[in-house]
């Protein structure tokens, strides 16, 4: 490793005059920097002398720059940024899984390169003191341990999950996060960004479902005074507020296409244009996004577009529902009585048996969030020292009124096609029409889930989309 403060810059680029001007930039940035056109002689100089960072084209005319980067990753682990053309970015998302920390597409600026590069020394900076501190106090804990510090539970499908937060945490590459409602894709996000070496920025999460379309780029990428009717003043959106950090897209699949193109266009050069402006701006951020929705189906259906699905499904990480976690419900409905317990002065210790063994048969549909607003609700309500299985009953029945292990079949209303439209009048009175009570019953529970409508549709039993669809239809009789 290079001496000193200077960090050692390999670049790795067939072109002599591209590597030539990427080494000139660096250069001007306080870098000592070595240029190799081959991979060969990359080979030969890495073994005589390890950089602190790799800057590799993953096509060379001799060997493949992915050859060079396994090579290199064998003997430390040091930042590899992936430089590619559009028509090798498969392989660049591939070199990312491999451990690569950023890639970045030509052409791009020299802005581009600095941050990637300057984010790269933060991040073996951050290595170096680790190996240094060793285990004493004072030293920044490690990944893994700032990772698994956000969650609860053991279970083996979580501990691949810290494993994966881990790896993800020591590179740049974006990663998406899928999972049904509830499960903890925010928690898993600000996990990423606290383990990473980008903790000391910012973190700044945005639900894409929750803006109207109108706003959305003023949301992400600001406005100039003027911009629109109600800009009365100059405002910073979230690309610019997270420069430094991690910029969290929640529920991106709501995202409209037309700005997708632009996000998509942000993510490949850094830059980006407040609206009514004519400034080009540069932000340096991490990108992790999540959705409760399948987005390769979204991507067949038109919904996606293609090519920022790509870009941004560099590390999938899938969070399981709470389900599948097996004992970690006990572990996190213990955590949970535990919070809410000192919060509102009470004096619960713990479960019975009957609850316990109640808490592991349950589905949860609502996941971990579900399980949350249990707890707390018995909390509240009860002053006692254990919760038991009536308590959990109570609770669980006025959502779902039996475990969903042995609950009978959604009413054919729900799931069906056939229910009577608005404006059929019932025969005889008291009887009110089907699709009044179907309407009612949907809407209380949406209102119940406080809006979460794949939350109220796991709880009627029926799929998300059916509830979309017959709110669409209502809404189109009632214009």
């Amino acid at each position: 490793m290079s001496e000193g403060s200077q960090k050692l810059v390999y670049v790795v680029e067939d072109s002599v005059s591209s590597g030539a001007l990427y080494s000139s930039y660096l250069e001007a940035a306080g870098y000592a920097v070595s240029h190799f056109i081959d991979g060969h002689s990359a080979l030969v100089a890495i073994k005589e002398k390890m950089p602190d960072i790799l800057v590799q084209d993953v096509c060379l005319p001799d060997i493949s720059g992915m050859e060079v980067m396994r090579f290199t990753k064998a003997r430390a682990d040091i930042p590899v940024i992936i430089i590619t053309a559009n028509s090798s970015i498969d392989i660049a998302v591939e070199a990312m899984r491999d451990g690569g920390f950023d890639f970045i597409e030509k052409p791009f600026s020299k802005d581009r390169l600095i941050a990637a590069v300057a984010d790269a020394a933060q991040q073996s900076t951050l290595d170096q003191g680790q190996v240094t501190a060793g285990a004493t106090a004072a030293s920044k804990p490690r990944p893994i341990r700032a990772v698994r510090e956000h969650f609860v539970g053991e279970s083996s499908v979580m501990e691949s999950i810290y494993q994966l937060l881990d790896s993800a945490a020591r590179s740049k590459a974006s990663v998406f996060v899928t999972g049904e409602s509830g499960t903890g894709k925010e928690v898993c996000a600000q996990a990423l960004h606290d383990a990473s070496s980008r903790a000391s920025g910012p973190f700044i999460p945005v639900n894409c479902a929750a803006i109207p379309a109108e706003l959305f780029e003023s949301e992400i990428f600001g406005h100039e005074k003027g911009a629109f009717s109600g800009a009365v003043s100059q405002r910073k959106g979230a690309a610019e507020l997270a420069n430094g950090g991690t910029l969290f897209l929640d529920e991106i699949g709501e995202m409209d296409l037309a700005l997708q193109a632009k996000l998509l266009r942000f993510l490949q050069t850094g830059t980006f244009s407040r609206v009514g402006g004519q400034k080009m701006m540069h932000s340096d951020i991490r990108i992790v996004c999540a959705t409760n929705r399948d987005p390769e189906d979204a991507v067949r259906q038109g919904q996606f577009r293609e090519d920022l699905y790509y870009r941004l499904n560099v590390i999938p990480v899938k969070l399981p529902p709470l389900r599948d976690r097996g004992r970690d419900i006990i572990a996190l409905a213990t955590h949970f009585l535990a919070e809410k317990s000192a919060a509102n002065n009470k004096v619960f210790r713990g479960f019975t048996d009957a609850a316990m063994e109640l808490l592991l048969s349950y589905e949860w549909p609502g996941n971990i969030r579900q399980l949350q607003n249990v707890i707390e609700n018995i909390v509240v309500v009860h002053d006692e020292e254990f919760v038991n299985d009536e308590m959990l009953r109570v609770v669980t029945s006025s959502v779902v009124p039996t475990p969903l292990t042995t609950s009978s079949p959604a009413p054919q209303s729900l799931t069906g096609t056939d229910s009577m439209p608005p404006g059929v009048v019932a025969a005889k009175p008291g009887i009110r029409p089907l699709w009044m009570v179907e309407k009612e019953t949907i809407e209380s529970a949406i209102e119940q889930c406080d809006g979460n409508i794949p939350l109220a549709a796991a709880c009627l039993g029926v799929s998300a989309s059916t509830i979309y669809r017959k709110i669409k239809a209502w809404e189109k009789d009632e214009a």
